[in-house]
């Protein structure tokens, strides 16, 4: 159950070492009206969203960059994952929940579509770091070859580390749980929780700093009238993500704590239990945001908007659409924000305008 890393277990009680029952059967039961509410949304928004990123990426007849590619494996990942919500919430509200079989592949897909998501975010980065500050270096290797052989290394490491997040999850009285063997029972958890915090932020999350970073540098010793735009940009894709990632990772490092026992009070207990659901709705949203911020921030797919609601309006209507338009048909009216000062990036990777 992605709701918390260490299983959520659905009774209305837990028990410290005095064997003293803590009653948190009200917050579960917000927790189940809430995420049940939530995940429905997350997942229209989300589905919604990175399928026009696919289909914008799919249907142009533009030759494609790398970061057409980072962003095609972004948009798979976010569908991964917002596609197993809806059994999450099926899971949610019936007391049969999942089949096992079902119960395993739901989780395989969820935390494979998690940390796929993370990785991509964090490769887009990397990729804009070398197009910008080590553009003449990497200009030989950021070709479409590289995109996909690195994309298919992202997806192996996303199976590779979303592994212990899954491998013993099975179907265990009508609950989707972790069920252990003896020996790893109480080391397990901790090492899950300790690979979510490290490998799906802290890492991403100074990876990214130093990127844009770099990127920011760079930008100020250019003469571009676009910089500041290009800067403000930047700082919305690292604040959304810190913003957004960062109390959930708290909250699952204060539930690792709570393995050990540091917090032995029930109204703490208590107060966890409520914000790893809070926490979770905002980190979750995330996936939703992607597209905007990666993807439709550029004129490219602006166009292509334009044209889907165009055709769309024009099936609707009965009438057909002005030939000279079409997402390929118009030169872009913007240039990347490098164009000043390096022929390196091309206007195809100027997609996401960083």
């Amino acid at each position: 159950m992605p709701t918390d890393f260490p299983e959520l277990d659905l009774e209305n009680f837990v028990y410290d070492d005095s064997a003293e029952a803590c009653y948190v059967g009200d917050i579960v039961a917000f927790g189940t009206v809430f995420l049940s509410i939530f995940y429905s949304l997350v997942f229209a928004f989300g589905l919604v969203g990175n399928l026009l990123v696919v289909l914008a990426l799919t249907n142009s007849r533009k030759p494609k960059s790398i970061t057409d590619i980072y962003l095609l494996n972004l948009a798979l990942s976010d569908l991964l994952f917002v596609v197993t919500l809806p059994l999450w919430t099926h899971y949610l509200v019936s007391d049969e929940g999942l089949h096992n079989a079902l119960c395993k592949l739901t989780t395989a897909f969820f935390f494979i579509g998690f940390f796929g998501g993370i990785f991509f975010i964090t490769v887009i980065s990397i990729d804009r770091y070398l197009a910008i500050v080590l553009a003449a270096d990497s200009m030989n290797s950021r070709t479409v070859q590289h995109g996909v052989t690195i994309s298919l290394g992202v997806w192996a490491a996303a199976i590779l580390v979303a592994s212990p997040q899954f491998m013993f999850t099975k179907r265990k009285d009508n609950e989707c749980l972790g069920d252990y063997p003896e020996v790893l029972q109480e080391v397990w958890p901790v090492l899950r929780n300790a690979e979510a915090n490290i490998l799906g932020f802290l890492l991403p999350l100074l990876l990214m700093g130093f990127c844009y970073f770099r990127i920011i540098q760079t930008l100020f010793s250019c003469k571009n009238h676009k910089k500041a735009r290009a800067i403000r940009l930047i700082l919305l894709v690292v604040g959304v993500f810190f913003l957004f990632w960062t109390p959930y990772n708290i909250v699952i490092f204060l539930e690792t704590l709570k393995l050990y026992d540091f917090f032995p009070s029930c109204d703490v207990k208590r107060g966890l239990r409520l914000a790893l659901s809070v926490t979770e709705t905002v980190a979750f949203s995330h996936c939703c945001l992607n597209p905007f911020i990666y993807a439709f921030a550029g004129e490219k797919f602006r166009r292509y908007l334009r044209h889907l609601y165009r055709k769309c309006l024009a099936v609707l209507c009965g009438r057909s659409i002005h030939p000279s338009f079409s997402p390929e048909s118009q030169r872009s009216r913007q240039e990347s924000i490098l164009s000043s000062f390096t022929h390196y990036t091309s206007e195809g990777d100027g997609s996401i305008l960083l």
